[in-house]
């Protein structure tokens, strides 16, 4: 069954039709793994957009995303991607430009509103500036959040940490901290195997620890030190279980009672005031 929705236009025509339509707003255009992606000027970006929008035979409409690439090595080091649709042709493109720190970008506010939300998402993330933006604040992270978490030399634990203060009755940033209690890290390789004894690793004949925290000791140690702190002291010869002569074995007759006849019932086991009351008549409690 065809789908209802018609299949993607082809790249055939898109780059030489921009290329001409642009002229030198055009720094660069590639056809490169099915999609089109054309690199303009920076400072010239809403005019370049404008074309694309109106030329017939272009007519991207919708803006559907922008999106940032961080690459440190490069003196540009942003690349800001405009995605576009055109409804008409059913068929994608992707316009780039590069900046920096500290050049913003002309924004496209005006051509499509929408723009608004997307320009504060990459500003959020990656710190890129757009001017003419009327309200270029965070929108993903918190208003004290510090830094721009998409960026390649942003840590990743971050630089601050939120939580709510009993004392100040709260929420309050702090630097973060990464406590590394009751962590006890060997660093060994998974496929090599650690040199202590796991729980379940008797089954092949070695000697597994006891519970708790987990030792770089092997079995051998673990066993020589255990028998050295806890050693087993001989019987009293006092006691009757070990007495001269005996088993070595506790006398279970003597602790139980097994073994001996019962002696059946007994008066004196007899209640006192018994349940029930004999009468005058043939059964009882008539």
């Amino acid at each position: 069954m065809r789908a209802a929705a018609p299949r993607y236009a082809p790249n055939d025509g898109v780059v030489d039709l921009a290329t001409s339509t642009l002229g030198d707003m055009l720094l660069h255009a590639q056809d490169k793994v099915g999609e089109v992606s054309l690199f303009v000027d920076r400072e010239r970006l809403p005019q370049a957009l404008a074309a694309l929008r109106d030329t017939p035979g272009l007519e991207y409409q919708q803006l559907m995303e922008i999106a940032g690439v961080d690459y440190p090595e490069r003196p540009d080091r942003f690349e800001i991607v405009y995605m576009l649709l055109s409804l008409t042709r059913n068929h994608r493109i992707q316009v780039r430009v590069n900046t920096d720190e500290d050049t913003p970008v002309p924004t496209v506010t005006h051509l499509w509103p929408v723009a608004g939300w997307l320009e504060r998402e990459v500003y959020d993330l990656f710190g890129v500036l757009f001017a003419g933006n009327p309200d270029l604040r965070r929108i993903l992270t918190d208003y004290g959040f510090r830094g721009h978490p998409l960026r390649k030399d942003f840590p990743m634990t971050g630089f601050v940490e939120v939580r709510y203060s009993e004392e100040e009755k709260r929420v309050i940033y702090q630097p973060t901290d990464l406590p590394q209690d009751w962590r006890n890290f060997d660093f060994l390789s998974s496929w090599e195997g650690a040199e202590y004894v796991l729980p379940g690793d008797e089954k092949g004949g070695a000697v597994p620890q006891a519970k708790g925290a987990h030792t770089t000791a092997d079995a051998e140690k673990v066993q020589k030190a255990a028998t050295q702190e806890s050693p087993q002291t001989p019987p009293k010869a006092s006691d009757s279980t070990y007495a001269k002569g005996g088993t070595g074995k506790p006398d279970q007759t003597q602790q139980t009672g097994a073994g001996q006849p019962h002696p059946g019932n007994q008066p004196e086991s007899k209640p006192v005031d018994p349940d029930v009351i004999p009468t005058k008549g043939e059964g009882h409690n008539q």
